[in-house]
């Protein structure tokens, strides 16, 4: 699953990340271990939903495009703060033309996705109670997902790898990210237990 790095810009002395993917597929646990392991500031592209978009979720809705354009202008402001000293944010980031958004003032973010099985995915959202992201609302969120396109400067990784494999893996991959995204080598095969203990939305 994991797959060989992308870049089209030269990537920045200082990293900023966006880790992607579905809900349920480790984005938060996976971006915190990143930004502990960079030094740098993490933030969680949850908690910039505002009231609205959160109540819609709780409430098996999915969010269209209008919805969600304040919330990625948000998060992209963020990334744009930390361009000069380094970022790294867990937004599901879904479609390309999201990506675009978050993009605009970010020119320099590099994508993470977590990609892998999709029953893995329904087996962790339904293992944690509490969230605002219902188990119903996976499906709507694996029909909206874009892959990472050739032109796009980013990785794709299995996250059912642990997590500290997940992030030597980009440690390994980050020198040859300054050219578009590709899957990881075949020769880094996916390894370890099915998912990490906490994964993030």
């Amino acid at each position: 699953m994991d797959s060989a790095p992308n870049s089209a810009d030269p990537v920045s002395t200082a990293p900023l990340l966006v880790v992607m993917g579905v809900t349920g597929s480790g984005k938060s646990t996976v971006g915190a271990a990143l930004a502990l392991r960079l030094r740098v500031p993490f933030a969680d592209a949850d908690d910039f939903h505002g009231e609205a978009n959160v109540a819609k979720m709780s409430a098996g809705i999915p969010l269209d495009d209008a919805d969600r354009l304040p919330w990625l202008r948000s998060v992209g402001s963020w990334l744009a703060e930390q361009a000069a000293t380094g970022g790294v944010m867990s937004c599901s980031a879904l479609k390309r033309s999201y990506r675009d958004i978050l993009r605009d003032p970010a020119p320099t973010a590099i994508f993470v996705h977590l990609d892998g099985d999709a029953e893995v995915i329904r087996r962790r959202v339904a293992n944690r109670p509490g969230h605002f992201m219902p188990v119903s609302l996976v499906n709507s969120q694996l029909d909206t997902l874009e892959p990472l396109e050739p032109d796009e400067r980013g990785i794709v990784l299995d996250f059912g790898r642990p997590v500290d494999e997940l992030v030597e893996a980009y440690l390994a991959a980050a020198p040859s990210l300054d050219a578009p995204s590709q899957p990881a080598s075949p020769a880094d095969p996916k390894s370890g237990p099915e998912s990490p203990e906490n994964p993030g939305v």
